[in-house]
């Protein structure tokens, strides 16, 4: 067993807690049979002794009686003297006659004697001079003869201890079963807990190392059931992040590398035809400078997405003109498009309010939404954009006839690093920065697609000024 282990400190804690109030629930059961059984045997002997008394009493009235002639006669034909003794104590507080005919040992006490020539009735349990355990009561008779002083019954405790003695073992032995139950039980509840505990111990081990591969088993509805669960929906969503990062990292690999041999193949093509050819120089030059600002856009669009996953990221607001922002993103793309085969329609307003926003970050979610727009939609699609006001907010629509989106990826294209087409360029954190972008400026950022090849919806609305 584990030094600090659940089932260690539920035995010490709980086991030991329940133990000891069954000890001390036994011991006063135990203390109780003993005082009803005392007591019985104290009352019994006390309506004897009483039965004993009124019988002196009537021989004492009689005048031509001897007394202590009866006295002995009583003692001689005690009936119970078999279990009982009775005892003529005189008015020295000496025992004169006994039922059983044989003297007490004089080194025996009698504190129910005293106790009875103080207050009227005495009882006393001790032991003999022998050993023997014995129940004692005396009451006095001194107002029937001034020759006694009391009478006395003695009795063996031994038969009553005996059966004191097999309740208590009756009573151990419900403890001891008791005990058993609630050990079987506490170690069937606590295995049930432990059980689940290592196998999570275990698993989270593998996921530590970055085996996401394992799951719990989970046969359970109750507390432990759920965190099974939730770990198992965790270890989902990290293999998935993980299968996401390795794309993730394939992708931009892809991405820098394309750029990179383009430049250093123009660059290599320049120094070599050494300004000779202009065409070839303008060309290079060209493609260069292009290459260079797509590498600088993509450097720029990781930094930002490394500032909000560290929480630096801040933004520069003010009032803005929103529509020009807009307009500018088009203005990029509709040459792109142009080029493509693709049509861009852009239904621009006259006016619509300015909004309280950064307004690189508001272009910077039109140009991240018109560029997938643009990189999903094949030769001959068009592009619909539309800006208007609603209920306050600046409500942005672009939308396509591309090749859409699968219902059971709608809900994971604004996660970072998730691409539902890696057939086509990008690094998979675009939507995830327009996302946090938009969210930032209190806006929500959505996306619609009835399947595959049916186009997609992308619609953003940013609160206007006025609105707050």
């Amino acid at each position: 067993m584990a030094k600090n282990s659940i089932t260690k400190r539920w035995i010490i804690n709980n086991l030991g807690v329940v133990v000891l109030a069954l000890i001390v629930i036994s011991l006063a059961v135990v203390y109780a049979i003993q005082n009803y059984f005392y007591n019985s045997a104290r009352q019994y002997l006390i309506s004897k002794i009483n039965a004993v008394t009124s019988v002196l009493s009537i021989h004492s009235q009689d005048s031509s009686a001897n007394f202590s002639a009866e006295m002995r006669t009583m003692l001689e034909t005690f009936n119970e003297k078999d279990k009982i003794e009775l005892m003529a104590i005189n008015s020295k507080g000496r025992v004169v006659l006994t039922s059983s005919g044989f003297s007490p040992d004089e080194e025996d006490i009698m504190p129910d004697y005293a106790e009875a020539m103080e207050s009227g009735e005495g009882a006393y349990i001790g032991r003999l001079h022998g050993g023997e355990k014995i129940l004692a009561v005396s009451v006095p008779i001194s107002s029937l003869n001034n020759d006694y002083s009391s009478v006395r019954m003695v009795t063996s405790l031994t038969e009553i201890d005996n059966t004191i003695k097999m309740y208590c073992l009756a009573v151990f032995v419900v403890f001891i079963t008791i005990v058993l139950i609630i050990v079987a039980i506490g170690l069937f509840f606590t295995d049930s807990i432990v059980k689940p505990i290592r196998q999570i111990s275990g698993i989270a081990r593998k996921f530590a190392i970055g085996d996401f591969s394992v799951r719990i088993e989970n046969d359970s509805d109750d507390e432990i059931g759920e965190l099974c669960t939730a770990i198992n929906h965790m270890a989902d969503e990290l293999s998935t992040a993980e299968t996401m990062k390795n794309e993730f990292i394939s992708s931009v690999s892809h991405e820098l590398r394309t750029p990179l041999t383009a430049i250093k193949g123009w660059a290599e093509t320049i120094v070599i035809d050494g300004g000779k050819n202009p065409d070839t120089m303008n060309k290079g030059v060209k493609v260069i400078v292009s290459e260079t600002e797509r590498l600088q856009q993509m450097v720029e669009e990781l930094l930002d997405f490394s500032r909000m996953q560290s929480g630096h990221f801040t933004l520069q607001s003010a009032t803005m003109d929103i529509l020009a922002e807009l307009g500018d993103a088009v203005l990029i793309y509709s040459e792109k498009a142009r080029r493509e085969t693709k049509q861009i329609i852009y239904n621009e307003p006259e006016m619509l309010p300015f909004v309280f926003g950064d307004k690189n970050r508001i272009r910077q979610v039109f140009i991240n939404v018109i560029d997938n727009a643009v990189k999903y939609t094949s030769a001959g699609d068009v592009i619909t954009i539309n800006a208007s006001e609603k209920d306050g907010d600046i409500v942005v629509s672009v939308k396509d006839t591309g090749v859409g989106i699968k219902q059971s990826d709608l809900a994971k294209v604004k996660t970072k690093f998730y691409k539902a087409n890696y057939t086509r360029r990008g690094s998979g954190i675009g939507l995830a920065m327009a996302d946090e972008f938009v969210r930032l400026h209190g806006g929500s950022l959505s996306i619609d697609s009835e399947g595959e090849g049916l186009g997609t919806t992308v619609t953003i609305r940013i609160p206007s000024e006025k609105k707050n």
